[in-house]
C-alpha cells in the first residue's frame, strides 16, 4: 500500500495506475498514448490521481495546464480549456501570433482578462487545428500536460475541441488527460475516447473502489480497526464517502451516526444514497451569514471572486473576510485559480447549489448579471446569470443574449443556439415582435445546422417558412433555400425537390428569389435526379438571370450547368459553360460572391474533372475564403475536397491529406451522415494514394464511408463503393474490389459519371487478370478504350492504355505493354496529373526492362521515383520499390523473395511469368483453380508485387 501527499488529501493506494501514467511520461512522444482516460464514480479519486500526475509531471521539468468544467456552466464555450490555458504563465517563443489567436477564445474566466468577443467569421475549426498546434508548440519546451477535470461536464464546444484532439492526437512530447464519470458523459465524447482505446491511441485507467486496508491505513490509521472496518463497508471502498463518514464520527459520532451499509441506490449526480445527508450536515455548525456565503459561492462558480462575492452578498470586506476564514478553516471552500474561492469537492458544490431555495438562487443570479454588467464582462459571462434571473420581458436583459449569441456563432454554434433560444423566451409573442422572433428563429436553425441539430434545424425553417408575411419574401426564400439544404444533408432529396419545387409555383415570387430557389432545385442533381433531367431547370434559370441582368444568378446557373455536362461526359458543353461560368465570376468581388460558394464549389469539380486543375484550384480557393468569412460552414467539405481532388492528381498527397481531414471535421460537427460518408469516401482516396500498399487505414475509412450511407444509392453512395473498391484492390483482395466496384456502378458501370469509368475499368481489369479471369479483363479494357476515346481527356486516355498495357503484358507481348505505358505516362505529363503520371512510369520501367530497353526502364523509374516521393505518394513509392531495377547478380544467387518461395509457388510464379492464366496453370498442374489463387496470394505477398505484370517482370529479371 502506497500514500502520496501533494500538500493536500493524501492518495491512498492506486500504485498500479500511477505507474502506468509514470510510463506515459517515460515514453512521451515515444510510442506513449497522447491521450489518457481516468474514470470512475464520484468520489473515487479521479481528481486526486491526476493531481498526482500533474505533480510527477512538474517535477520532470513539463508545463502542466489544469482546467476544471463545471456543472452549471455548460454554455460557457471552452471553458475547461480557458480554465486550463489560464495557467500558462509564458508566451511560447516562437508563437506569439499563434496564442493571440487562441487566447481570444481561450482566454481563460478566472484569470487575467476575459476572451474578447470572437469575431463572426472567425471558423471553430480551424480554431481546433490552432489549439492543437500551440500544444505542440508547447511540448516542445520540454512537454506539456494538459488536464481536464470533470469532462462529463464540458460545454458543447469543448466536447467538440476534445473529439478534434483524440482523433488528431498533438505530435511530439503532448499528452491530454481527462477525468470524468462515465455515465454522465455525452455518448459522443465515449463512442471517440473508445474507438480510440480499442486502437492504443488512448490509455484509459478505470478507478475501482480502494481495497479495505488501503483505505483504512492511508485515511483513517489511528482509528480502532472494527470501526474502521464498518466506515469501510459503509462507504464501499469510495475515498469521498469514506472520509465523509469519518468526519461525522470523529465531530458528533452520536448526533450523526455513520450508517452501518451503504445502498446501491445512485442519487443526486450518481451519489450514494448516504453520502448527500452526510456532506450536507458538514453546513449545519455554519451561521446565517456564512450559508448564505457559500451558496454565493456556489452559484457564482467561475465568477466568485472578492469583488463579486461582496457585490452580491452586500457585505463589507471586513464581514466577507471572516465568512471566508470560516469557511476555509472548515474545508469546505479554498482558494482557486485567478483569485475565485471554490468548494473542496463538485460533489459538495452540487449539493449546496441545489439545497439553496430556487427563490435564492435568482436573486443571486439577479445580483451576479448586475455586478458583472457594471464591470463591463463580456456578453456570454452575463447570459448565463441573465437567462437564471429574468423571465419576463426585459429590453437589456435581452440585447445580453443576444450579444452572447452573437459572440459564439462561429466557435460554439451550439451555445449560440442556447443564448438564442433563451431571447426568444424572453420576446414577447406579439405582432410588434412577429418580424423579429422569426430572425432570430432563422438565426438559431442556422446555428443549429453547423451543430449536429439538423432536424432541429429543419422544423425550425418550416416554422419560419410557414408564418412569414407577404412583405418578407427575402426571409422566406432564406429559409426555404436552407431548409432545402438541410433536407439534403439528412439525405431527403425527394423532400428537398418537393419543398423548392412548391415555393416556384407561389404566384407572389419575386424574379431574384425565382433565380435563387431555381439554383438550388438544379443543385440536386446528381445527388437525387440526374442532370438530364434537370437540364430544363437549368436553362430556365440561366434565361431568367439574363432577363434579369443578374450576373450572380447567371453565373451560378453556368457553374451548374458545367458541372452537370462535365459529370455527365458532355466534355464539349461543359468547357464552354466552364469558360463563361469563370469569366464572370473572376470578374466580381468577393463581397459579391457570397450567395455563390456552392456554384464555385461546382464550377471548381467541373474544371477537376476536365483535368483543369490549376483553374479547379483557384476557383476552390476562392470558395474557401468567402465561405469561411461568411460564416457558411456547410459548404467547406465540398470545396475542401475539389481542392484535396486536384492535388491528388497533382501529387501533393501531405496537403491532400490535412484537407480531407478538415472536412471529415466539418462533416462530424454539421452532423450529415450523408456528407460524412461522402467526405469519408474522398479520404479514402487520399490515404490509398498517401499510404503503403495495404494499408489498413484507407480500407477502414471507405468501409465506414459505406456503413454510413447505408442502403442510399445515389452519387455519394457510389462513391463509397467505388473507393471501398479502389481500397480493397490495393490491399490484395481483388474479389471484393470487383464486387464493390460493380455495387457501384451496374455491371457495366453506368451508374458511375462517364469522367470516372476509364479509371475504374482500369482497376476491374487489374482485379480480373488477378484472378485469372483474362476474358473479363479484355472486356473492360475495351469498353475502357470506347469510354476514353469518347471523352477525350488525357488523364482517361491514359488510364485506358495502361489498361491495354496490362493485357499485352499478360500475352506475352513486352513490346507493346512498353509503348502503351510510355504512351500513357506522356499523356499524363501533359495535362499535369503527375499522380498517374509517376504510376504510368513506375509500371512502364520493368516493362521496358523486359523488353529489353533497360536503359528507359531505369530513366523511367528513376524519374517516377523522383515523383512520387516528392508527392509523398506512399503507393507509388511502394511500387516503385517492388519495380526497382536490379544490380548485377552472380548466377549463383537469388533475391531473398525468390529463396522464400516453395517449390509450388516458384513452379506456379513461372508459368504466371510465362503468361498462363489460373485456369490453365490449374489444368497443367492438375490442381483446382482456387488452390492456384491461394498459392498465388502468397507468392504475391512474398515478392511485395500486387499485379502479375509486376510478377513477370520480377521473374524475367531474376
Amino acid at each position: 500500500m502506497a500514500t502520496h501527499h501533494d500538500g493536500g488529501s493524501p492518495l491512498v493506494g492506486r500504485t498500479a495506475e500511477l505507474g502506468l501514467l509514470d510510463t506515459v511520461i517515460d515514453r512521451l512522444g515515444r510510442g506513449a498514448p497522447s491521450f489518457v482516460d481516468i474514470t470512475g464514480a464520484a468520489g473515487i479519486g479521479k481528481s486526486r490521481l491526476m493531481s498526482e500526475f500533474c505533480l510527477h509531471a512538474r517535477r520532470r521539468g513539463m508545463t502542466v495546464l489544469r482546467g476544471r468544467a463545471a456543472e452549471y456552466e455548460r454554455h460557457l464555450p471552452f471553458h475547461p480549456f480557458a480554465d486550463a490555458f489560464a495557467d500558462l504563465d509564458h508566451r511560447p517563443p516562437h508563437a506569439p501570433d499563434l496564442l493571440d489567436a487562441v487566447s481570444r477564445v481561450l482566454g481563460g474566466t478566472g484569470a487575467g482578462p476575459s476572451p474578447a468577443p470572437v469575431p463572426a467569421t472567425d471558423d471553430r475549426f480551424g480554431l481546433h487545428r490552432s489549439v492543437g498546434r500551440l500544444m505542440a508548440q508547447l511540448g516542445r519546451a520540454g512537454g506539456l500536460v494538459v488536464a481536464l477535470d470533470d469532462a462529463h461536464w464540458a460545454d458543447p464546444a469543448s466536447l467538440e475541441l476534445l473529439d478534434h484532439l483524440v482523433r488528431h492526437p498533438v505530435p511530439g512530447p503532448v499528452v491530454l488527460v481527462v477525468a470524468r464519470r462515465d455515465r454522465q458523459t455525452p455518448t459522443a465524447l465515449t463512442a471517440a475516447l473508445t474507438r480510440e482505446a480499442d486502437t492504443g491511441a488512448v490509455l484509459r485507467i478505470g478507478l475501482a473502489p480502494l481495497a479495505e486496508r488501503e483505505c483504512v491505513e492511508g485515511l483513517a490509521p489511528d482509528l480502532p480497526r472494527d470501526r474502521a472496518a464498518q466506515l469501510y463497508a459503509a462507504g464501499e471502498g469510495n475515498p469521498l464517502y469514506f472520509l465523509s463518514l469519518l468526519h461525522a464520527y470523529r465531530e458528533d459520532a452520536a448526533r450523526r451516526p455513520a450508517p452501518t451499509s451503504a445502498s446501491a441506490e445512485i442519487g443526486l449526480g450518481e451519489l450514494p444514497t448516504g453520502l448527500a445527508p452526510l456532506l450536507l450536515n458538514e453546513l449545519a455548525p455554519l451561521t446565517p451569514s456564512q450559508r448564505r456565503t457559500l451558496e454565493v459561492i456556489a452559484v457564482l462558480g467561475d465568477h466568485a471572486v472578492s469583488p463579486v462575492i461582496r457585490g452580491v452578498t452586500g457585505r463589507t470586506d471586513a464581514e466577507l473576510d471572516d465568512d471566508l476564514d470560516a469557511l476555509a478553516r472548515r474545508d469546505l471552500v479554498r482558494p482557486g485559480p485567478g483569485g475565485r474561492m471554490v468548494l473542496r469537492h463538485p460533489v459538495i458544490r452540487t449539493l449546496v447549489h441545489e439545497s439553496t431555495t430556487v427563490r435564492r438562487r435568482v436573486e443571486i443570479h439577479h445580483a451576479a448579471a448586475a455586478e458583472l454588467a457594471r464591470t463591463g464582462a463580456p456578453a456570454v459571462e452575463q447570459a448565463q446569470h441573465v437567462e437564471r434571473s429574468v423571465t419576463t420581458w426585459d429590453p437589456q436583459a435581452y440585447a445580453v443574449l443576444r450579444q452572447a449569441a452573437e459572440q459564439t456563432a462561429s466557435t460554439a454554434p451550439t451555445s449560440c443556439a442556447h443564448w438564442l433560444r433563451a431571447a426568444l423566451r424572453l420576446l414577447p409573442d406579439a405582432a410588434e415582435h412577429a418580424a423579429e422572433r422569426r430572425d432570430l428563429t432563422l438565426r438559431r436553425a442556422r446555428a443549429l445546422g453547423v451543430s449536429g441539430g439538423l432536424r432541429e434545424s429543419r422544423d425550425l425553417l418550416h416554422k419560419v417558412i410557414s408564418t412569414a408575411g407577404p412583405d418578407e419574401t427575402g426571409v422566406r426564400t432564406s429559409a426555404v433555400v436552407l431548409c432545402a439544404l438541410t433536407e439534403r444533408h439528412l439525405g431527403r432529396y425527394p423532400e428537398a425537390t418537393a419543398l423548392l419545387r412548391r415555393e416556384l409555383r407561389q404566384p407572389d415570387l419575386s424574379p431574384s428569389d425565382r433565380v435563387s430557389i431555381g439554383l438550388e432545385l438544379c443543385s440536386s442533381a446528381p445527388h437525387n435526379a440526374s442532370y438530364p433531367q434537370m437540364r430544363s431547370e437549368v436553362a430556365r434559370t440561366l434565361a431568367d438571370a439574363r432577363v434579369l441582368g443578374n450576373e450572380l444568378g447567371e453565373a451560378g446557373a453556368l457553374a451548374v450547368a458545367a458541372f452537370g455536362e462535365a459529370y455527365e461526359g458532355d466534355v464539349a458543353a461543359a468547357s464552354a459553360y466552364a469558360v463563361q461560368a469563370a469569366g464572370l465570376l473572376d470578374g466580381l468581388p468577393d463581397d459579391d460572391l457570397t450567395a455563390l460558394c456552392e456554384p464555385l464549389g461546382r464550377l471548381g469539380w467541373a474544371e477537376a474533372f476536365l483535368g483543369r486543375f490549376t483553374d479547379a484550384e483557384r476557383h476552390a480557393d476562392r470558395g474557401l475564403g468567402i465561405a469561411r468569412r461568411s460564416g457558411q460552414i456547410y459548404l467547406l467539405p465540398l470545396l475542401l475536397l475539389c481542392k484535396a481532388h486536384v492535388r491528388i492528381q497533382t501529387c501533393r498527397l501531405q496537403s491532400a491529406r490535412e484537407l480531407a481531414d478538415e472536412a471529415e471535421d466539418i462533416a462530424r460537427g454539421i452532423g450529415s451522415g450523408e456528407l460524412l460518408a461522402f467526405v469519408l469516401a474522398n479520404k479514402a482516396q487520399v490515404r490509398v494514394a498517401a499510404s503503403a500498399p495495404g494499408d489498413p487505414e484507407a480500407l477502414a475509412a471507405a468501409e465506414e464511408a459505406v456503413a454510413t450511407m447505408g442502403p442510399s444509392d445515389n452519387w455519394r453512395a457510389s462513391m463509397a463503393w467505388c473507393m471501398l473498391g479502389y481500397a480493397a484492390l490495393t490491399g490484395g483482395d481483388p474479389h471484393r474490389a470487383r464486387d464493390a466496384l460493380l455495387r457501384a456502378g451496374g455491371d457495366d458501370l453506368r451508374g458511375l459519371q462517364p469522367s470516372m469509368r476509364p479509371l475504374l475499368s482500369e482497376l476491374l481489369v487489374t482485379a480480373a487478370l488477378f484472378t485469372g479471369d483474362v476474358a473479363s479483363a479484355s472486356a473492360w479494357s475495351e469498353r475502357a478504350r470506347r469510354e476514353a476515346e469518347q471523352l477525350g481527356l488525357p488523364v482517361q486516355r491514359a488510364s485506358a492504355m495502361r489498361s491495354a498495357a496490362q493485357l499485352a503484358l499478360h500475352h506475352g507481348d513486352p513490346g507493346r505493354a512498353a509503348t502503351l505505358l510510355a504512351e500513357a505516362a506522356a499523356e499524363c505529363a501533359r495535362s499535369g496529373a503527375v499522380f498517374w503520371e509517376a504510376r504510368s512510369l513506375l509500371l512502364a520501367a520493368p516493362v521496358m526492362t523486359a523488353a529489353g530497353r533497360g536503359e528507359r526502364g531505369e530513366a523511367m523509374w528513376k524519374q517516377g521515383h523522383r515523383l512520387a516521393t516528392g508527392g509523398g505518394a506512399g503507393l507509388l513509392v511502394g511500387l516503385a520499390e517492388m519495380t526497382r531495377p536490379s544490380a548485377p547478380r552472380t548466377p549463383s544467387t537469388s533475391p531473398p523473395w525468390l529463396a522464400s518461395f516453395t517449390a509450388r509457388e516458384r513452379e506456379i510464379a513461372g508459368l504466371v511469368a510465362e503468361g498462363l492464366t489460373n485456369q490453365a496453370i490449374a489444368g497443367r498442374l492438375y490442381l483446382s483453380p482456387r488452390t492456384v489463387e491461394t498459392h498465388l496470394s502468397r507468392v504475391f505477398r512474398k515478392a511485395e508485387v500486387a499485379t502479375r505484370s509486376a510478377l513477370a517482370a520480377l521473374m524475367a529479371r531474376s
